[in-house]
């Protein structure tokens, strides 16, 4: 692995504000599952950019898609009515459920779209109530309401005072949303699989159970589907498997295959913006939806839900002779946790073999890869991480 030099180090220090620790490489472009440093070496990427690269790097059809529509109209704000926009949300709703979107920048813009949807429509509808019941260890994004939302209190905690209107119950206990809600409970608010601290799918029945709840009880469902829809646990969104609907799901990462979008959908009782309530200056630009439409239709096309599907059970398969005492995942979104800390060293020791993996954490290695991996891609990832964890 080519180091990053000295002052490539310097000049990040001195112009980059501090937010997290860097590995040591510079990746300068990418070709479907593989990345390359600035001195050619090759990597296999098993992280996708955090489940952002659906496609992979470089996809024929997203770069043609965007040079097209740079050339046509790259943004004009949402003043105006464009095309590119009403064909994504369309195809958001007929691949989903009946909904009404919002477009946005990022993950956590439309999970603040959500919580602000969720608190007019308890005003309106639950004589002012306006707290979330979401999950310890849950993420929902760095700004200070979705930060407050998610359930970690190392993100959270150093922002305080916090915004009021979130309560946090362990993941996977239905009786435990049940004791919480009262009468300012307006919502619940949950990954259909936690991602951030390592892949942890909702357990058989729990989503169903939650949905009936919040039914009996007038609550709106918020399903954050950032990390698993789109294809990535072989069913287009994660809460599929449940055989349930949600109120509000909010998308970003892997929709616009590495161009930035977010995007919230509102079922008609939870549609309650009306003109002014909210806004974003470059969300749903034209660039963006236009990439975006894209991306689905490439997953559509090549039948990337089903490849999912079976690459999961694979990609599963493979991490069950690396020495972790826990492997857990859906589709294309794996981990695997091994007893003692050393997922840090073996991603550095990944790194250093060519093969790129996520240690959430110091016993946690988390996997989602681009949804066109091959079989064989992941056979040569499984011999990479054998031998990196010894």
């Amino acid at each position: 692995m080519t180091k990053v030099t000295q002052s490539t180090a310097e000049l990040a220090d001195r112009y980059l504000m501090q937010t997290g620790r860097r590995l040591p490489v510079t990746f300068v472009r990418g070709r479907g599952c593989v990345v390359y440093d600035d001195s050619g070496r090759e990597y296999l990427d098993m992280v996708a950019g955090i489940a952002v690269n659906l496609l992979g790097h470089a996809h024929p059809d997203v770069v043609a898609a965007i040079t097209k529509q740079a050339a046509e109209l790259i943004h004009t704000s949402n003043l105006y009515y464009t095309q590119p926009q009403i064909d994504l949300a369309r195809r958001l709703v007929e691949l989903s459920f009946p909904a009404r979107v919002f477009f946005s920048n990022s993950g956590a813009e439309a999970n603040e779209a959500a919580i602000k949807l969720a608190r007019k429509w308890g005003t309106k509808n639950r004589d002012g109530a306006f707290e979330i019941i979401s999950a310890n260890g849950s993420f929902h994004g760095r700004t200070l309401a979705a930060v407050t939302a998610g359930g970690q209190h190392k993100y959270s905690d150093p922002f305080k005072p916090l915004p009021p209107g979130f309560v946090h119950v362990d993941f996977n206990d239905a009786d435990a949303i049940e004791a919480a809600t009262d009468e300012k409970t307006v919502a619940v608010m949950l990954e259909p699989v936690m991602g951030e601290i390592g892949i942890i799918p909702a357990a058989p029945g729990y989503l169903k159970r939650v949905r009936e709840w919040c039914d009996r009880n007038n609550l709106l469902l918020i399903l954050d589907e950032v990390q698993s829809g789109l294809g990535r646990t072989g069913r287009w969104f994660a809460h599929q498997h449940a055989g349930i609907t949600p109120d509000v799901m909010t998308l970003a990462k892997g929709l616009g295959g590495g161009v930035p979008i977010g995007a919230t959908l509102a079922i008609p009782r939870a549609d309650v913006f009306e003109p002014g309530d909210h806004g974003s200056t470059f969300g749903g630009n034209p660039l963006a939806c236009a990439v975006a439409s894209t991306v689905l239709e490439v997953v559509d096309r090549d039948g990337l839900v089903g490849h999912a599907a079976e690459m999961g059970e694979l990609l599963h398969a493979s991490i069950q002779d690396l020495g972790a005492t826990q492997t857990r995942g859906l589709g294309l979104m794996q981990a695997f946790q091994f007893e003692q800390p050393k997922a840090k060293p073996f991603q550095n020791a990944c790194l250093e073999s060519g093969l790129i993996v996520n240690a959430v954490d110091d016993n946690t290695v988390r996997l989602v890869p681009p949804l066109i991996i091959t079989a064989e891609q992941i056979d040569r990832a499984h011999d990479l991480m054998r031998k990196a964890a010894g």
